[in-house]
């Protein structure tokens, strides 16, 4: 065996939202490690290059990072191959363009524009609570930021608003029936509805029952759920579709009555 971490990844072993196509090359890059597994993040690379196109090469992208033009959570990367994930926002002030990363109903990371207001802020899952050294509490987000004192009332999975500038929590949802929540592991990722209910499975997985907009139920476990807003309202802009998944028929008579 190899020793040290691995470097490379195969064109074909990459995950398949990334849409990378078969015959373009062999590799493919290798996210660095960062707060998003390699699985379920973008490299600043890939989103570039592939999907806004501002590159043609990985070249190109590696002189644009290197001018210090992209930001992802309000700090300067410049690193191609930097994990983002699901709901960084990255920024591009020479363009003025901000996004936010967010699964489409398809399970792809969509190209989202978002607004400057929106930009300053990010919903964060609440994965860990423990008490850090000298007492302190602790809190431990799905985007490995780790935030210190948090409010008493924030438990495990519920969801945090944080000021991007300052790494604070500004507020918070708890994981309640009825909260509008997006999936983002699964076979539904990428699917929104509102909380009907949650199962209790001990030493299992908790699984939550989900209904979206169109009336259609789905379930899915608990570590897939991820709150983005009270009640009906999210927090976030949503992609184009809002959520709702389409079966194959619907997305036919959809595109034929936009033909005519």
């Amino acid at each position: 065996m190899a020793r040290g971490p691995r470097k490379h990844l195969k064109r074909l072993n990459a995950p398949k939202h990334w849409m990378l196509d078969k015959l373009g090359g062999t590799f493919a890059p290798r996210p660095s490690t960062g707060p998003h597994k390699l699985r379920e993040c973008l490299p600043l690379c890939i989103f570039l290059r592939n999907r806004l196109k501002y590159a043609l090469t990985y070249d190109e992208v590696k002189k644009i990072v290197k001018q210090r033009l992209i930001k992802v959570d309000g700090k300067v990367r410049t690193d191609m191959k930097y994990p983002a994930g699901f709901m960084d926002v990255i920024e591009i002030d020479k363009t003025n363009e901000k996004f936010r990363l967010i699964y489409d109903v398809k399970g792809r990371f969509a190209v989202h524009h978002i607004t400057p207001d929106e930009a300053k802020y990010k919903l964060c899952k609440v994965r860990k609570l423990l008490m850090g050294p000298k007492a302190v509490p602790v809190l431990v987000t799905s985007d490995a930021r780790t935030i210190r004192y948090p409010d008493p009332m924030i438990k495990v999975n519920d969801t945090c608003k944080v000021n991007i500038s300052t790494g604070k929590i500004e507020e918070f949802i708890k994981f309640d029936s009825g909260n509008v929540c997006m999936v983002t592991g699964g076979r539904n990722l990428g699917r929104v509805g509102s909380i009907v209910s949650k199962e209790r499975h001990p030493g299992s997985f908790d699984i939550v029952h989900i209904k979206d907009k169109a009336g259609n139920t789905f379930a899915t476990r608990i570590s897939n759920i991820f709150i983005i807003g009270k009640g009906q309202h999210s927090w976030v802009s949503l992609p184009k579709g809002d959520g709702v998944r389409l079966t194959i028929a619907e997305e036919r008579d959809r595109r034929i009555a936009a033909k005519h």
